[in-house]
């Protein structure tokens, strides 16, 4: 759906209400749109991609996790488009730290089955990670006491709620469980913690 910027576009994934609130959507920059200043009263998060995502501060390649703290202002654009998930007015008022990582040059943390995780932040009881999985891997069944959000990059996965290939989003509420199981290597954007009933 179009954004109030020209060339700007949403697919909203969770909304509080139009223009106003939390919201988690994919973005999509056609080439050379740009979105004029504005403020975060309660930040944002986001993860790049495809494309180059820039702003006053730099260029963000396709892999680079940014947050944003509140009151945060910047001007956006891209000058040969992106693509970007998007979390915005969801960060803790006391988290004031803004960081950008490029995954790509990351230290990942391996495991013995083949797979990889690269912690991007945590605060409170929220932690956002990439985890890296190759075909066949199974983790074992776990329970999410305060909810899970999950966003395929690549890839695919499969669990008791279904299959979930590249694109696709998944919200576990607290308390829920599941087993996923890796139907080709894949690659997760996970953050959980941070849906306190």
């Amino acid at each position: 759906m179009p954004s109030p910027a020209p060339g700007v576009w949403r697919k909203p994934l969770a909304r509080e209400e139009a223009e106003r609130g939390h919201a988690t959507s994919l973005v999509k920059y056609d080439p050379g749109a740009s979105f004029k200043g504005h403020n975060h009263p309660l930040g944002e998060e986001i993860l790049v991609l495809e494309g180059t995502f820039s702003d006053e501060t730099g260029d963000f390649n396709a892999g680079t996790y940014f947050r944003n703290p509140k009151g945060f202002i910047h001007s956006l654009f891209s000058k040969d488009g992106c693509v970007i998930l998007v979390k915005l007015h969801q960060i803790d008022p006391n988290d004031t730290q803004r960081k950008a990582i490029e995954t790509d040059k990351a230290s990942w943390e391996e495991h013995e089955n083949g797979s990889r995780r690269l912690h991007l932040h945590s605060f409170n009881l929220e932690n956002v990670l990439l985890f890296s999985a190759p075909l066949g891997v199974e983790v074992p069944r776990h329970t999410h006491d305060n909810g899970e959000e999950v966003f395929v990059i690549s890839g695919c996965y499969r669990d008791e709620n279904g299959q979930f290939p590249a694109g696709s989003w998944q919200r576990l509420p607290p308390g829920s469980e599941h087993a996923p199981v890796f139907e080709e290597d894949s690659l997760l954007w996970i953050k959980h913690g941070h849906l306190v009933v």
